[in-house]
């Protein structure tokens, strides 16, 4: 598998989406690979990691983010459902998974219900080591600032706390296990 090859077929290389959105994935990815080289004990897969965190965000083209350079119709937070489906048409079940469950510390029918988000209604939550470790990546590397600036954790959960304890409970949990 190429992540490049499948994100050119979606993106014009060199456009500043394209720039956007490589420059971020490559700074999850490698926060991603950081977090499974420290951490041999979770038996995380590295390639597959490498590539899903490189794909993450490919559905941010279809949604309306001028700031992030993004021209399509959708509210941005669909990128994650739409990435899915992308990758599922290209034969990536496992990666498309990852696009699904990276929003937040993962979104649950509860979560999609109360806050009446206009994605499907059905768990989005990181299930597997892998897809935990490129959410938790994923958290430290804005797409709008400074794209391979980590951001800090107090940063990071005092934005999380806004979406409910839960998901900053659940970044802390993760921090404790990945860092």
């Amino acid at each position: 598998m190429n992540p490049l090859g499948i994100i050119n077929k979606y993106y014009d290389e060199g456009s500043p989406l394209w720039v956007t959105l490589t420059e971020h994935s490559k700074a999850v990815r490698d926060k991603a690979l950081d977090i499974i080289s420290n951490h041999p004990e979770l038996n995380a897969d590295g390639l597959f990691v490498s590539e899903a965190a490189m794909l993450h965000d490919i559905g941010i083209f279809l949604t309306k983010a001028p700031d992030l350079h993004c021209n399509g119709t959708y509210p941005y937070i669909c990128h994650g459902y739409l990435g899915r489906e992308i990758l599922e048409k290209e034969g990536f079940q496992k990666h498309a998974l990852v696009c699904e469950r990276h929003t937040g510390t993962g979104l649950t029918l509860n979560d999609i219900k109360a806050q009446n988000l206009p994605i499907p209604h059905r768990e989005m939550v990181p299930v597997s080591i892998e897809e935990q470790i490129i959410c938790f990546a994923d958290k430290f590397y804005s797409k709008s600032r400074e794209l391979t600036k980590a951001k800090s954790i107090d940063k990071i959960i005092k934005s999380m706390r806004k979406h409910g304890e839960h998901q900053s409970q659940k970044f802390e949990e993760w921090c404790g296990l990945f860092l």
